[in-house]
């Protein structure tokens, strides 16, 4: 084989790659957030998650990126594995939606594509257009290195070396295997599939080869979500072996078949495709097709070998363990289509220690207990942890592709960030007015306390109400909140006051009476971040000129 053939099939390779990886990551940040928020909604049955899957698989052209995507879901705890497993199962038939497209010739309209793309996306005046054009140069500059590699294929055919290297490729098992080995590698079954067509185009593999060269990119292509889940939850671990399990019984099941029905299952396909090329893409499509028909029925089943691979439970994240993030991490493979997901599911849990560690300290203020004054140290020690894992995670997630949507909001994770870890400071400082307490032996009275009291239960049920409406977009609750604010700053004037008036009256000691009111100021800021933390995201995404900011909220959220 001559070097300019070799270099001629490389540039083309590297082409169609680069155009198969610019498509993709294109529609994901076009189209990212609207897909994930399709997923988490219309995912409630198997046969609904399916359905998601195939249509998911055949928008962002990838199953790879689907089950990555899946199995951070599943991670995160916002899909089942039941759930997951329909998605995965929908995902393999979205797959041959590419073979499907490249085995249709167009390679002389990709120039004009591609010139169409480029054109829009150095004038088109909008973000969004310009990242649907690169979708539009991303699909020219695949069809661009289809038609080089076509044109390298075509003169490997008077090559003898090469028609003799490949026509010996007879063994089933070895085709099999280099299918493994080429979509791991590679990490796309879809691209190993195209580069299958292209060779049966040019009548450089026997069309019989070319189906066990499929079954073996159906498992390679498993390679991406094991990866994914290696540094996750075993749920995680659970989902990429549903997608594993799927495609090594779906091959079984084919080699028993194609034993004794090669020619027949080779004819029929034949029957219905013009050519070698449509020969490989249909058959691509059918295998896939047959196995979700034959294996969805027993869905359940393949979960439950799932979970007998990998048997037990999560051991749980505390605060005395050894400071570790939940939902995210160093990943092998990083999906930034849930990066943004599963740092909101790692500050609603840093929320949660913020809040508990509040009410623990208040506890411990009027107790005096020890073992609670201590915890609440422990646990403010994790929250600064998470304070700097999730900020260091933010940083990194804001230098890749997000879709567009999450990357409006990741300034206000940033903020949202710093006013948990405020929140956990006013724990930490209420201890140390627990502390005080008990080494100076200054008394609460009963009438303090009770007012205290009143005033952490207007906190916490607007921490919780924040919490809700920051994680779960669920803004039933924005007038509470603001209402609440208000009636929180009331509260922290009447309690200061109440505190003078029994000051004046010699009720209470100096040293008492600093602690209440630095408590009650404390409180009342607590309320405050609580409050950014509910608008974090309305803020961050509204684009109205600051006058009509004012005017929106002026309108629907009262005196914010």
């Amino acid at each position: 084989m001559s070097i300019s053939i070799l270099l001629t099939m490389a540039g083309g390779l590297g082409l169609f790659l680069f155009g198969m990886e610019l498509m993709s990551e294109s529609i994901e940040k076009v189209a990212g957030a609207k897909l994930r928020h399709i997923l988490e909604i219309f995912t409630t049955n198997r046969f609904a998650g399916m359905i998601v899957g195939i249509v998911f698989t055949g928008i962002i052209q990838s199953s790879s990126a689907c089950t990555a995507m899946v199995v951070s879901f599943v991670n995160a705890g916002l899909m089942d594995l039941y759930q997951a497993a329909g998605v995965i199962f929908g995902a393999n038939i979205g797959t041959t939606i590419t073979s499907q497209l490249v085995s249709f010739n167009l390679s002389e309209v990709a120039p004009i594509i591609l010139l169409v793309g480029v054109i829009v996306m150095m004038f088109a005046p909008k973000e969004n257009l310009k990242q649907l054009a690169e979708v539009i140069v991303g699909f020219g500059i695949l069809f661009v290195g289809l038609s080089t590699m076509s044109q390298a294929m075509a003169g490997m055919k008077n090559d003898q070396y090469v028609v003799g290297l490949l026509s010996s490729l007879r063994n089933p098992f070895l085709a099999t295997l280099m299918g493994i080995v080429i979509t791991s590698i590679i990490q796309s079954s879809s691209v190993t599939v195209s580069i299958v067509l292209l060779l049966a185009q040019q009548g450089l593999l026997e069309l019989p080869i070319c189906i066990y060269i499929i079954l073996g990119c159906n498992i390679g292509a498993c390679t991406t979500a094991l990866l994914a889940s290696l540094t996750g939850k075993k749920d995680a671990k659970r989902a990429a072996l549903i997608h594993f399990w799927f495609n090594v019984i779906g091959t079984v099941l084919l080699y028993i078949i194609l034993a004794f029905a090669m020619n027949p299952v080779v004819e029929m396909i034949s029957s219905i495709s013009a050519d070698n090329g449509r020969f490989v893409a249909n058959a691509h499509s059918i295998i896939k097709v047959f196995q979700v028909l034959v294996l969805f029925p027993f869905s359940s089943l393949i979960v439950k070998l799932s979970i007998r691979c990998i048997p037990g439970e999560d051991k749980k994240v505390g605060y005395r363990e050894s400071y570790q993030l939940k939902y995210i991490g160093n990943k092998v493979i990083f999906n930034p289509a849930t990066a943004v997901v599963e740092a909101i599911k790692e500050l609603d849990r840093m929320a949660s220690l913020a809040s508990e560690n509040l009410n623990r300290a208040m506890n411990a203020l009027i107790t005096l207990d020890d073992e609670d004054i201590k915890e609440v140290y422990e646990v403010e020690k994790n929250i600064d942890f998470l304070n700097h894992a999730i900020t260091d995670y933010l940083v990194k997630i804001n230098q890749t592709t997000l879709p567009i949507e999450d990357l409006k909001s990741l300034g206000a994770l940033f903020h949202v960030v710093n006013d948990i870890e405020r929140i956990g400071d006013h724990a930490e400082n209420i201890a140390d007015a627990a502390v005080q307490r008990k080494e100076n032996g200054a008394a609460i009275s009963r009438e303090a306390q009770r007012e205290l009291g009143e005033m952490m239960d207007m906190v916490n049920r607007i921490i919780q109400y924040a919490i809700e409406m920051f994680v779960k977009s669920d803004e039933s609750h924005i007038k509470d909140i603001i209402e609440l604010e208000n009636q929180v700053d009331e509260k922290e004037r009447e309690l200061q006051q109440a505190h003078v008036d029994r000051l004046t009256r010699g009720e209470c000691t100096p040293e008492a009476g600093m602690i209440f009111s630095d408590v009650v100021s404390g409180l009342e800021r607590v309320a405050d971040h609580a409050t950014n933390i509910a608008f974090a995201i309305i803020e961050e995404n509204k684009e109205e000129p600051e006058e009509e900011k004012k005017n929106f909220i002026k309108e629907n959220l009262g005196n914010y």
